[in-house]
């Protein structure tokens, strides 16, 4: 079939075939035949002018499947090297420009970031360079083959890691937190493609040095060795470096408004344009390592792993989208076990008290005291307990509500007198409010709405009412133990989670010595 149409094809279609061919071969060709003319022009080493482009890229080829195994991205390099037909473009777009020394005099100042020089090669790709470069440095074809081969590879392997480290990280958090809900970018396939297609490498990796204000300010100190209050300055330099990356995870909001809660600082900060319009302390759940036992410079290697104490707040990013004035709350299964039926147990009119209903299948029972309850226990309760709206609600008078797989919230509490301690890691899990009537003028403004708000917080015993927010809000709970605050100054807050151990040790095990 494919023979007749071959004879069927008018002629000049298969002369423009023909022609279309031996110009693609013969640009090709000539295009590789450069690589050996511009070797030998620059340094004048006669062993180039033996190149052979084919026998280039058979080598090259040869050292990409001989380097898989320890190559970081082999998937996105071999494809690229694929597309380049294993020609070495890094090599000669950027040997005798100076590229290649701009590049590694980037890589030697990597320690800057708080990270470890060793990944990206920096001896062996100066040693390389300059063997290329050295009219007498080449000795034999082969050896120019192996070296040219090695010097592209080490090249696109050292490039990319220091990108995607500076412009993401170099531990992806969702991998080491197991309560790590807040979006995250993280590199793609055609991102690396596109650090290995810069055209001046200058201009390149000075448009990825990190700029944001909060970096720069730890920057600085982890370069000038400050030490901060309290701390040594070994464990003064772990925190500066656990928090440079942080902030290296394009996690960050970028929304002209957002609510962000940072849970060792228990605190919660609207912002508006780059600035706090309104502040408020706020408690978290209970944390592992609410006494300080283990610290940067003192934990044990289990520590390294993410062990979350079940009350802990989860890292998350989300759209605050309604609040419920006045709410019932749905006692979960957990505080039920270990608090609701051993009260019960202990008084028999707890329950009525607290103003919490139980129900069985479904359906309500009216006289939940004549149950013997110190027969109940976490294997056999068959119970589900509801606490009305009321002044002893613990959700108080409102919650903020978004969606999030751990089915935590914003909310009132009547429990005042934990806002009047420094640690504030007390709730179950949910983020207690200072002032949530606050944060409903906020996010609600001035109108119809709020006073429908404020009247009904101010009611006893009032039905739940929902209200959806005009325009929904960013919200970001964060983890953030270090940080520069308005004035410039270095704020640093206790590791309740563990969560900076959990990356240092992670840091450390990928880096080695940092």
């Amino acid at each position: 079939m494919i023979t007749d149409l071959i004879k069927k094809a008018p002629i000049t279609i298969l002369l423009c075939g023909f022609f279309i061919f031996t110009f693609t071969f013969q640009s090709c060709k000539k295009k590789h035949s450069e690589i050996a003319d511009h070797l030998f022009q620059v340094t004048q080493n006669k062993i180039y002018q033996d190149i052979d482009p084919d026998t280039l890229a058979s080598v090259l080829k040869k050292e990409v499947e001989g380097k898989k195994s320890k190559i970081a991205n082999e998937q996105v390099i071999e494809s690229y090297f694929r597309s380049n037909e294993y020609q070495p473009v890094l090599v000669m777009n950027h040997l005798f420009n100076g590229d290649l020394d701009t590049l590694t005099a980037y890589f030697d100042r990597i320690n800057e970031h708080g990270l470890d020089k060793k990944p990206y090669h920096i001896k062996a790709i100066k040693e390389l360079v300059t063997k290329l470069q050295n009219k007498n440095g080449i000795t034999t074809v082969d050896e120019a083959y192996t070296t040219i081969a090695q010097l592209e590879l080490l090249t696109a392997t050292s490039l990319i890691k220091y990108s995607n480290a500076l412009q993401y990280g170099v531990i992806n958090p969702r991998k080491i937190y197991s309560r790590y809900f807040a979006g995250t970018k993280r590199p793609d396939s055609t991102s690396m493609k596109n650090v290995l297609k810069a055209t001046d490498f200058k201009s390149y990796l000075d448009s990825i040095q990190p700029s944001d204000p909060q970096y720069k300010a730890l920057q600085k100190a982890f370069i000038n060795g400050t030490s901060l209050d309290g701390l040594s300055p070994e464990e003064s330099r772990r925190y500066l470096l656990v928090n440079l990356e942080r902030l290296r995870w394009k996690n960050k909001p970028k929304e002209p408004k957002y609510v962000i809660v940072n849970i060792p600082d228990f605190k919660l900060d609207v912002i508006e344009d780059g600035k706090s319009v309104l502040n408020m302390k706020v408690c978290v759940g209970e944390g592992r390592n609410m006494d300080d036992r283990c610290s940067l410079i003192s934990y044990a290697d289990s520590d390294r792993y993410d062990k979350p104490f079940p009350r802990e707040t989860p890292q998350l990013s989300s759209m605050i989208h309604s609040v419920e004035v006045n709410p019932t709350w749905n006692i979960p299964r957990s505080i039920a076990t270990k608090e609701i039926i051993i009260e019960a147990a202990n008084d028999p009119y707890y329950l009525s008290n607290k103003n919490i209903d139980v129900y069985k299948d479904g359906i309500k029972i009216e006289d939940p005291e004549i149950i013997d309850w110190s027969t109940v226990t976490k294997d056999n309760l068959e119970y589900d307990f509801k606490q009305r709206p009321g002044e002893d609600n613990s959700l108080g008078k409102i919650k903020f509500l978004f969606k999030n797989r751990s089915s935590v919230y914003l909310h009132d509490t009547p429990a005042k007198l934990a806002f009047r301690k420094a640690m504030r890691a007390v709730s179950h899990g949910c983020v207690r409010l200072g002032d949530p009537q606050g944060l409903a003028k906020n996010l609600f403004g001035e109108g119809e709405d709020f006073d429908t708000i404020s009247k009904d917080m101010s009611e006893d015993n009032p039905e739940p009412t929902n209200i959806a927010l005009p325009k929904k809000t960013p919200i970001y709970i964060t983890y953030v133990t270090c940080w520069a605050d308005e004035n410039g100054t270095l704020q640093h807050r206790k590791d309740v989670y563990g969560l900076d151990i959990v990356l240092y040790a992670h840091l450390k095990m990928l880096m080695g010595n940092i």
